[in-house]
């Protein structure tokens, strides 16, 4: 990388802003039209707003170093860019992708030699850096040579290590509203200076919204689309919604696969089939299916919601959710989206009981705290000779020759009550039977023990 590419000067330190440089015709329109300054920034007013703790910082000029978490096109870069320019500091831009141990050496370096002109190293996509190159950049942030900005779309906890994590304030980004955008493309189009205003093209504010919609708050993307079709229209013309059909022909929903839109929509839909509201799981359930996830992602999930929250309420929807599960491969795509449909409109609409997640946790919890119990004599495996000389086995009373299958027998040496069952759905009948069945074994326990009694006194 070129010294310019390391040290993007908007200007001197000492130099006032009308100096910053001018905007290039040849940039992209989102590149022209980026914020000069924190006040120029649309949207993010939780962290930007009057009285925030980010532009306190910034007005004072005693930030350390910053970790900007959020979307693409949510304002990361800008926000840097106009840190830097607010505060006369020296920007260094490294992109992540393409940067390497030895270069980030040499940026460091050179923050180094030069103490005085408060650097600020700005690193896009920080979660492509590795432990070594992220370990790297500790001593030079703990002693102040460089004021590191980062910008993630990646979740820091899970991207970021923990040191570098915990000497840096984290802000979260939040995608644009479709108004904020709105906003800034009408701008883009009234623009002389930095905008497509010498083009002489219009656009009705429904038009800006309907593209804006289609951008999902991303406004880097929104501004590109704008160019494209203001460019296109070959002269001064009015943008019109058959100008914007193509966009929404092929429109990409905002999904990384593996990454932090996964995790969080996946969330959404399970909580939304826990919660019984089929409507949202629907929703998310397509949204997973247009970003391309992987149906049988969303098939294990289901059969996994079967059983952890829906259990012996309808014993028959883990048995739909596994046969789901097999259609997804034996169908395939695009006619699986049915049976993902079918099984997640009966997973949402079943009665809910998280009973076999709470018995099996509690007897984890009791292993893990308690002493373990050992197999009573009568239920011992009595096979062999051996087995039979130490008297396993004996004692044990066959179930079945006892009405209901139900012999008074304990079947722990020191009984325990981890399993309670809901009132919802076909296991209101198991409780019911459990009830009768604790009744019984308790009355045949104290006629045994009464007999055992009568027959002590008789020896």
């Amino acid at each position: 990388m070129s010294e310019n590419d390391q040290s993007e000067l908007f200007r001197e330190p000492d130099a006032p802003p009308s100096q910053a440089a001018a905007p290039d015709a040849g940039q992209p329109l989102a590149l022209r039209m980026r914020p000069r300054r924190l006040s120029e920034v649309v949207g993010q007013e939780h962290i930007l707003g009057p009285g925030s703790l980010l532009a306190r910082l910034v007005a004072q000029n005693r930030f350390g170093s910053l970790l900007f978490y959020g979307p693409p096109g949510s304002g990361k870069t800008s926000i840097a860019e106009a840190i830097a320019r607010e505060t006369s500091s020296r920007f260094v831009r490294v992109n992540a992708v393409m940067s390497n141990v030895a270069e980030l050496r040499d940026v460091l370096g050179a923050a180094r030699r030069m103490p005085g002109s408060r650097t600020i190293l700005f690193i896009d996509e920080l979660h492509r850096f590795n432990k070594t190159q992220q370990d790297l950049l500790l001593p030079d942030v703990e002693q102040g040579v460089v004021r590191l900005i980062g910008a993630t779309t990646h979740n820091p906890g899970f991207y970021v290590n923990p040191p570098l994590l915990s000497r840096s304030h984290l802000f979260r980004l939040e995608p644009l509203s479709t108004q904020a955008v709105t906003g800034v493309l009408d701008l883009a189009l009234r623009d002389v200076e930095r905008g497509l205003g010498p083009l002489g093209v219009t656009a009705a504010p429904k038009v800006l919204s309907d593209l804006a919609v289609l951008c999902d708050g991303d406004l880097r993307r929104a501004l590109n689309a704008l160019e494209v079709i203001a460019l296109g229209k070959g002269g001064p013309a009015e943008i019109g919604e058959g100008d914007i059909e193509v966009f929404a022909r092929e429109r990409r929903i905002r999904y990384d696969a593996d990454e932090d839109e996964h995790y969080d929509t996946i969330s959404a839909f399970i909580k939304s089939c826990r919660g019984c509201d089929p409507d949202a799981a629907m929703y998310w359930l397509a949204k997973m299916l247009a970003g391309g996830e992987d149906p049988r992602f969303v098939a294990r999930r289901l059969v996994i919601l079967a059983s952890e929250d829906i259990g012996l309420a309808d014993p028959n929807a883990l048995a739909l959710a596994v046969a789901a599960h097999h259609a997804v491969d034996f169908v395939g795509l695009p006619e699986a989206e049915l049976t993902l449909a079918h099984a997640t409109l009966y997973i949402a609409t079943a009665p809910k009981s998280n009973s076999a997640t709470l018995a099996l946790g509690e007897a984890k919890r009791m292993l893990a705290e308690e002493p373990v119990q050992s197999v009573p004599e009568h239920l011992r495996d009595k096979g062999g000779q051996a087995s039979k000389r130490m008297g396993q086995g004996k004692g044990y009373a066959y179930s079945h020759e006892f009405p209901e299958a139900i012999s008074g027998q304990d079947y722990l040496k020191h009984p325990l009550r981890l399993y309670s069952p809901k009132k919802a759905g076909a296991e209101a009948a198991v409780a019911e039977r459990l009830e009768r069945w604790r009744a019984l074994r308790d009355s045949l326990s104290r006629r045994s023990g009464k007999q055992l009694a009568a027959g002590q006194a008789r020896g």
